[in-house]
């Protein structure tokens, strides 16, 4: 008898046991099982170990939100299905694609961006507080749940093709926290959704999502308004990436030979061999797919035909940038007293009044810098003060990043309902943000930094010790809560290269349960 009560204690706990498990939260426990399952094939194959902390923490393991998946559900899309992602600087967007389930990518959300730094045109050298432009892959191991600001992931500047014309950087980042000094910044609950779309994509199966970064949509009108910058070569070679995607809605293939892009190359047929690619050396043989080619041609011999129009009826030519320091979209700007746009497009002056009153998408921290005008010195790191009534602090000279000086503006420069808006506290207050040097034309962006967390070289790996756990999302938040800012790394980011993208499709794309 006392046997037989001793196989049946055992049997009710395990039991039990069985019955806890059951009552684990499902996300949580399918983030704890990959884990493992990434754990296991880094020992086996030696990959980069920082994959197994893809989601091991609270800020990293929120679900996405329900809104979120019914808009999935509504677009014929699934959970786990593989996610594109787009940015846009003088848009100041962010956009997330996903996979339908007839294979193609359908927009799913976009995202206004709080804060982005530099200027239109790629990034070139370490320091030069540029956020990048071009095409990059981002892997499980380029997500930082452990982000100084909040969650972030990884660009994976520089690429192939950056390093093969010497270009220099690290830490890209895009992250939370709206504060940016070479990087894409959104608020902390943005980023928290972002990221919690790339964990689900990647739980799915998929071994990287693309991220491609743009100065502006590239459509005729932008080409035709820019086509005196500097960057134009270059960002007719990313157009054509573009023009692939908007042509098929599918993730197009990119490789780099002879120091250029190439996108969806393919063996010829006689070839019985793919080719090789190397961003230094020769191309290759190789040829783009019939139908795609011809698709592309159709939509860039109308592209250059609206050009051409665009051109000849004198549309006016944009004014090179003269010192300012990225942008923020309107939506953000409008949220602080002599907010800017920058480099951005948006409203100025009344516009941006009359949007002081809608919601942001997420938490604006009280240390945040709109931006400003044109610096003061091109290579000096910029610290600016996070209360009007503290002096902008000066910096030593340091030969690889911009400096900007940021001064208390008058209470007359503000507009009518900008002072309407404060008043009745839907703008941001004055004493908790940093105030700005306004300008007659268009503003330039001034980073603003923690004065009591100095600059440091370090990645972005450091979690934030007293920044809350989690923040609702802007999908379904009601209430969003403060993020201090705390910079780390020369330009905002964590270092890493991308991986040349892969054919969007679940059989080329590695399960993160085999």
């Amino acid at each position: 008898m006392a046997s037989g009560y001793v196989r049946y204690d055992r049997g009710a706990n395990i039991a039990r046991r069985v019955w806890s498990f059951a009552l684990i939260d499902r996300s949580l426990l399918r983030a704890l099982i990959t884990s493992a399952a990434l754990a296991a094939g880094a020992l086996l194959a030696g990959c980069n170990s920082d994959e197994v902390s893809l989601a091991t923490n609270a800020k990293a393991n929120q679900p996405v939100p329900p809104k979120l998946v019914a808009e999935m559900a509504e677009k014929d899309m699934d959970l786990q299905s593989p996610i594109l992602t787009r940015l846009f600087k003088e848009e100041a967007e962010l956009e997330v694609w996903k996979q339908t389930r007839s294979g193609r990518f359908a927009l799913l959300k976009t995202y206004p961006i709080c804060r982005w730094s530099g200027d239109l045109g790629p990034k070139v050298r370490e320091g030069d507080r540029q956020a990048p432009e071009g095409f990059y892959a981002i892997s499980p191991a380029q997500m930082n749940p452990q982000s100084a600001y909040y969650l972030s992931f990884n660009t994976g500047y520089p690429n192939a093709y950056d390093k093969s014309l010497g270009h220099t950087g690290s830490e890209l980042m895009v992250h939370g926290d709206c504060s940016s000094r070479g990087c894409y910044a959104m608020t902390d609950e943005q980023i928290a959704e972002i990221y919690s779309l790339g964990r689900e994509s990647f739980f799915g199966g998929q071994r990287s999502f693309q991220f491609q970064a743009y100065p502006f949509r590239m459509t005729a009108l932008n080409m035709a308004k820019h086509r005196n910058n500097p960057n134009m070569a270059f960002w007719k070679m990313i157009k054509e990436g573009y023009d692939h995607f908007e042509v098929t809605r599918q993730e197009p293939k990119v490789d780099f030979c002879e120091k250029k892009y190439v996108f969806d190359a393919v063996k010829p047929p006689d070839a019985k061999r793919d080719p090789v690619f190397d961003a230094s050396a020769k191309c290759p043989v190789y040829v783009i797919p019939d139908e795609l080619a011809q698709a592309v041609r159709e939509k860039q011999e109308q592209d250059n035909a609206e050009f051409a129009k665009l051109v000849a009826k004198g549309t006016p030519v944009a004014r090179l940038n003269t010192g300012i320091d990225g942008g923020m979209n309107k939506v953000f700007a409008s949220k602080l007293p002599n907010g800017s746009t920058g480099l951005s497009e948006g409203g100025e002056g009344q516009n941006l009044s009359l949007l002081a009153v809608s919601r942001a998408p997420g938490t604006i921290p009280p240390t945040v810098n709109p931006p400003h005008g044109p610096v003061t010195s091109p290579d000096e790191p910029l610290v600016a003060s996070m209360t009007p009534a503290a002096a902008p602090v000066s910096t030593a000279p340091a030969p690889s990043t911009r400096v900007a000086s940021a001064a208390p503006s008058a209470p007359s420069d503000e507009g009518f309902f900008s002072n309407l808006a404060r008043k009745v506290g839907f703008g941001a207050s004055a004493d908790t943000t940093a105030t700005t040097q306004p300008v007659a034309a268009k503003p330039k962006v001034i980073e603003a930094k923690k004065a009591s967390k100095p600059e440091t070289s370090k990645p972005d790996v450091r979690q934030a010790a007293a920044r809350p756990p989690l923040k609702p999302s802007v999908s379904d938040a009601q209430a969003p809560t403060v993020a201090a800012a705390t910079p780390a790394g020369k330009d905002g980011a964590v270092a890493g290269s991308a991986p040349i993208v892969q054919p969007n499709s679940f059989d080329n794309r590695f399960s993160a349960f085999k």
